[in-house]
C-alpha cells in the first residue's frame, strides 16, 4: 500500500473521467474507487452523473459504501451532476430533484457531508438527445435559443423555489450542497454566487472554489477567499493559464499560490482541497503522475503555511 496523503486532500472524480471518458463507466465505481485508493489517497470525491448514473448509484449504495469501507477511506463529497434542475421546463425540474433527493441519500449511506453540482444550467432550449457535459463552451452555447415563450421573472421564481427545494433536502440529510463555478452555468464567479445564495437564502448553500475555472473567469482568487470565508467548505484545486478553460498540475499556470495559501491561512480554512487536474481539454500524458505530483506538492503548501488538519 502507498504511502497515505492527508485527509484533507481529495482525489476528485475529474482523476477516472480523465482516464475513462465522461462519464466513466458507472458499473466500474468500485474499480473506480480502488484505483484512486490505490494512489495513496484516503479521501475520495465520488459523482453520479445524469439520472441513470445516480440511480445505479443508488441501488448499490450499500456496495460502494463497503467498498470505501474496506479501502480505509471516506467520500467527504458526492456530486450529483444534474443540469434539469435549472431547466425552464417544469417537468424536467421536478424529475431532477427526485433524482437529487436519491443522491442525497446515497451522499449519505457513504458518510459524505455535502453533494456537490455545477451553478444553474443557462435556460437554453438544449436538443433532447443533448449529453450531460462538464463545461459548455461559447460556441454551442450561442447556437441555441430561449424556448418559445420564456419569461425571465417566472422563470427566475421557479429556479429560487427548486434551489430552496434542492437545500431543503440536502439539510434533510445533514448535507451541505456545494455549487461549483463552470462554463455554461449562471455560476462562474463570486459575485454571481453571491447573487444566487441570496435568493435562494439557505445556510446550507455553499460555494465549490474551483482555482482553476475561476482564474479563467477573472475571478480574483484572495478577494473570493475573503468575501466567501464562511461559504467555503471544498475547494477544487489546479492551475490555469488565463486564456481557456483547463486544469494543469498546479505550477504549470499562472496562478500566484503564495497569496492564494497565505489567504486560506488568514481566513482559518479548514475544509478539503479535491485535487481536480485533467479532463479532455487539458494536454496531461500521464495523469497518474500528475495527480501524485500535485498531491504531494499541495501536502507541502499545508504543512509550509500550517493549514494541515
Amino acid at each position: 500500500m502507498p504511502v497515505r496523503f492527508s485527509s484533507s486532500i481529495t482525489c476528485a472524480y475529474l482523476y477516472p473521467i480523465t482516464r475513462y471518458g465522461y462519464p466513466p463507466d458507472v458499473s466500474k465505481t468500485n474499480a473506480h474507487l480502488e484505483e484512486m485508493a490505490g494512489m495513496g489517497f484516503n479521501s475520495l470525491e465520488l459523482e453520479g452523473i445524469g439520472g441513470d448514473n445516480i440511480l445505479y448509484q443508488h441501488k448499490h449504495r450499500k456496495q460502494l459504501a463497503d467498498k470505501v469501507k474496506e479501502l480505509g477511506c471516506t467520500i467527504p463529497v458526492y456530486c450529483v451532476v444534474l443540469p434539469a434542475l435549472a431547466s425552464a421546463d417544469p417537468e424536467r425540474q421536478k424529475e431532477a430533484l427526485a433524482f437529487f433527493e436519491m443522491g442525497c441519500e446515497t451522499a449519505r449511506s457513504l458518510g459524505a457531508t455535502a453533494v456537490l453540482d455545477n451553478g444553474p444550467l443557462l435556460p437554453l432550449e438544449f436538443p433532447a438527445e443533448a449529453p450531460v457535459k462538464r463545461h459548455y463552451d461559447d460556441k454551442y452555447l450561442a447556437s441555441l435559443g430561449l424556448p418559445a415563450g420564456f419569461s425571465w421573472d417566472e422563470y427566475e421564481l421557479r429556479l429560487t423555489r427548486t434551489y430552496q427545494q434542492a437545500c431543503s433536502i440536502a439539510e434533510h440529510y445533514g448535507l451541505d450542497y456545494h455549487l461549483h463555478p463552470c462554463e455554461g452555468s449562471m455560476i462562474t464567479n463570486t459575485d454571481s454566487f453571491l447573487h444566487f445564495a441570496d435568493k435562494v437564502n439557505a445556510d446550507n448553500l455553499l460555494f465549490n472554489l474551483d482555482t482553476a475555472n475561476q482564474f479563467f473567469f477573472r475571478d480574483n482568487l484572495v478577494i473570493s477567499l475573503l468575501r466567501l470565508r464562511n461559504r467555503i467548505g471544498y475547494v477544487h484545486l489546479s492551475d490555469n493559464r488565463g486564456t481557456r478553460v483547463e486544469h494543469l498540475v498546479p505550477g504549470e499556470g499562472s496562478i500566484h499560490w503564495d497569496s492564494f495559501f497565505s489567504t486560506l491561512k488568514a481566513i482559518g480554512f479548514n475544509g478539503h482541497y479535491g485535487i481536480d487536474v485533467g479532463g479532455a481539454e487539458t494536454p496531461i500524458t500521464d495523469i497518474k503522475a500528475a495527480y501524485l505530483r500535485s498531491a504531494q506538492w499541495l501536502e507541502e503548501q499545508l504543512t509550509a503555511y500550517s493549514l494541515m488538519n
